[in-house]
């Protein structure tokens, strides 16, 4: 019972991360790198409350980290992507499943689009001439609530 109140404590945590980054990527358009490390430490206890396996669960939740950031780290060198997203989105990989996080990079991407087209509307609007700069991070903590709302909320729970 001690596990089960520790891990759905931790998915709290993990939520109250995510805005976080969201309202200070907003802020200073920077992700703290404290916070992401908090996020990526936090994921072994989140591994043992949910009972994973070290091989073959707890391999693939560093794998899948691993591979994300292989991929992310390539495209923050072509500059598509800030460092804070890198490391949000690495530490996030290893607390949700392979398949969540497919989903969490979808509905991500739904929501980067957004709020790039909003954003750039009021950009465009304001006749601001400097660079655009979306707090892709906003959209990083959207698909990670998205992604626990739907995947981590057990069914007897009712949200209100």
């Amino acid at each position: 019972m001690l596990t089960t109140y520790v891990h759905y404590g931790l998915l709290i945590a993990l939520a109250i991360a995510l805005v976080f980054a969201a309202f200070t990527d907003i802020r200073s358009r920077q992700i703290s790198n404290k916070l992401n490390l908090a996020i990526a430490i936090g994921a072994p206890l989140f591994w043992w409350t949910s009972g994973l396996a070290l091989w073959p669960d707890i391999a693939i939740q560093l794998g899948v980290a691993l591979a994300a950031f292989a991929v992310l780290a390539g495209m923050f060198a072509l500059g598509l992507m800030g460092g804070g997203d890198v490391k949000l989105l690495t530490a996030l990989a290893l607390w949700i499943e392979p398949n969540a996080f497919l989903q969490l990079l979808v509905i991500m991407a739904l929501a980067g689009g957004v709020l790039t087209i909003v954003m750039g509307g009021w950009h465009f609007l304001r006749r601001q001439k400097e660079r655009l700069a979306i707090p892709y991070g906003v959209a990083i903590a959207f698909g990670g609530l998205w992604v626990l709302a739907v995947n981590y909320i057990p069914d007897n729970i009712q949200v209100a």
